[in-house]
This record gives structure tokens, sequence and C-alpha cells, in this order.
């Protein structure tokens, strides 16, 4: 995992939107741009930053490109952000 580019592609809200989308399974680049109020060069440059994190898989389906969530990159950032951010032993936000 490149940290660096994981990071870059979930500092926009439209992919973090991309892969909350992504969460419910597989869709196709239509089905993810019709969510979306953006252009087709604008949506391709979004799964381009994805794609080179390695956030989301691809598949060609005859005409269709059909993505995934990759779950491996995203269960290893969950390791560093949890690295990161140590549970000491209290709840989310007690100070204690």
């Amino acid at each position: 995992m490149k940290q660096q580019d994981v990071f870059k592609a979930m500092a926009d809200p439209t992919r973090r939107a991309i892969l909350k989308r992504l969460q419910g399974g597989a869709l196709t680049a239509g089905e993810i741009g019709a969510a979306f109020e953006i252009t087709g060069a604008s949506l391709s440059h979004h799964f381009a930053v994805l794609k080179r994190a390695d956030l989301v898989r691809t598949e060609r389906r005859g005409q269709y490109i059909v993505y995934s969530l990759n779950s491996t990159v995203v269960e290893d950032l969950a390791r560093v952000l949890f690295d990161l951010f140590p549970n000491r032993g209290g709840r989310a936000g007690d100070k204690s």
C-alpha cells in the first residue's frame, strides 16, 4: 500500500462518496456516475486516483467497466489509522 496515494485519494469528498457507494457491492462506471453531478472527465480522474491508490478494483464486462472496493487496502488503511490513534482503554470521546 502506498500510504501517500491512499491518503491523497481519501482527502477528496467525491472519492470518499464513490467508495461509500461501493460498500454495497460492485457498480459500473455509469451507475456510479449517475449519482454525481460532475463531468465524465472529472469522474475518470477520480477513478484514476482511486485505482492508483489501489482502493478500487476494475473488471471489464463486455463494454462496461465494473468497479469494486478493494477491501484489503481498506483494511490496511484501518490498521494504519488505529496505530496512529490507539484506544487507550476508554471509550471514544473520553479524556481519561
